[in-house]
């Protein structure tokens, strides 16, 4: 690491300011440098184990005037802002459009959109396509058709906004079937 960069550091970790084993972090996807201790490191690359209550020094380096350090910072907190207070820190925290930009480069902070997941009343998952057999007599609503117990329905599509429901021709019809009455078929 160069005298330079622990000169800026003031000889200590930019995030939470300890002065033991410090070392050089690269903040991706640029090659500018910040200095960290060992524990931000390990917590930076391994988010598995994340320390909550190690992060609060965020509080203080959100604020410095080191783009680098703001970014790691900003990165941070946004993986930790399910805890509650971390969002607080976010919404007050500042950054200029570029920084933010740099920021969000890795896909920090997006929101993982978890689609709905379609299961038959096994719990296995249907997937677009898939071919399902029914385990119950059903009444189609709008219509004096049953579909009987054991009808096979191939190549059902997903309803997007509902997991419970699937569509699927029956005797020529297209209708909506209710997933916990049918059973994928393998």
């Amino acid at each position: 690491m160069n005298q330079e960069l622990l000169n800026r550091a003031e000889n200590k970790c930019e995030l939470c300011g300890n002065t033991l084993d410090l070392q050089a972090y690269t903040v991706a996807p640029s090659d500018e440098e910040i200095v960290v201790c060992p524990t931000c490191m390990a917590q930076i690359e391994e988010n598995e184990d994340m320390d909550t209550n190690h992060w609060r020094c965020l509080n203080d380096s959100m604020w410095s005037p080191v783009s680098a350090v703001q970014v790691m910072a900003w990165r941070m907190l946004s993986r930790l802002k399910a805890e509650g207070w971390p969002q607080d820190l976010l919404d007050m925290m500042y950054m200029d459009d570029d920084t933010l930009e740099w920021a969000k480069a890795t896909g920090e902070g997006e929101e993982k959109v978890e689609t709905p997941k379609h299961r038959d009343s096994n719990g296995v998952e249907i997937l677009p396509g898939d071919s399902v057999v029914l385990i119950k007599d059903l009444n189609v609503k709008g219509s004096s058709m049953v579909a009987k117990r054991g009808t096979a329905v191939r190549n059902v599509s997903l309803v997007f906004d509902n997991p419970e429901q699937i569509e699927g021709r029956v005797n020529g019809q297209m209708i909506v079937i209710l997933t916990q009455y049918v059973k994928k078929n393998n």
